[in-house]
């Protein structure tokens, strides 16, 4: 009959429902045209474990302490040192500023004309204030701690040696070209001058550099004659050049 209830019990209890059996998972049929089996469901992946600390593994780690205080400011860093020295560097600047002034002030004549109105101080005194301010600038920004980026080497190993032997060919190469300047003149005395400073540095081309050196110093003599109205020294090639 249709429309009729299970009636319950003399206790009063509805009277229990039989239990459905639990089917296990079937494989599906193979497909009709292809006779393939179709791919296994994948797997679910368990929820990852938490650590000791209480952080589910995989998760991102607390930021580090970054030095900030309760209220998100940081750490204040320790004040600079001063360099002394430099107090050195801003004497001297004002010093040569002075020194500038008091020369244009009173050495230098009133000489104007209608070519040059302004005169010879102008520049000079200019020039002296301007090194005043520099140095004052400089002392202040040295007093509150400013500080040059120390020198970094660039390619050169600080941690090596002094190299005497170029240090002293070099000084010699310069001592030879002073001494024959005015006997040779500047073109033998500048072509032994690029010739052994090349030496020294370590270039072993000797015949390349002579070459190269006469080129210089031709170069630079003519420059000096014909560019800027100064003769060099001739010596022993005068009236040849």
């Amino acid at each position: 009959m249709t429309g009729m209830t299970t009636r319950p019990d003399r206790g009063g209890d509805p009277p229990s429902r039989p239990a459905v059996p639990i089917v296990p998972d079937q494989a599906a049929p193979p497909d009709r045209e292809t006779g393939a089996l179709p791919p296994a469901p994948a797997p679910v992946a368990d929820p990852p474990a938490a650590d000791p600390a209480g952080q589910p593994a995989g998760s991102a780690a607390p930021p580090a302490d970054t030095g900030s205080d309760a209220d998100g400011t940081a750490a204040e860093s320790p004040a600079p040192k001063r360099d002394r020295a430099q107090y050195g560097v801003c004497a001297f600047l004002a010093l040569v500023g002075g020194l500038v002034i008091f020369d244009a002030t009173t050495r230098i004549g009133n000489a104007i004309n209608t070519a040059d109105p302004i005169g010879p101080k102008a520049v000079p005194i200019l020039l002296g204030v301007l090194l005043l301010i520099i140095a004052a600038i400089y002392g202040v920004d040295v007093a509150r701690g400013g500080a040059g980026e120390p020198e970094a080497g660039e390619d050169v190993d600080l941690s090596t040696p002094i190299d005497w032997r170029t240090v002293l060919l070099l000084i010699g190469a310069f001592l030879v070209n002073a001494v024959l300047i005015d006997r040779l003149g500047w073109v033998i005395s500048g072509t032994i001058l690029f010739w052994g400073s090349a030496f020294a540095l370590g270039n072993r081309h000797y015949v390349r550099n002579l070459l190269i050196a006469v080129a210089m110093s031709l170069i630079t003599f003519y420059t000096f004659a014909i560019g800027l109205g100064v003769d060099l020294p001739a010596g022993v090639l005068q009236g040849i050049l």
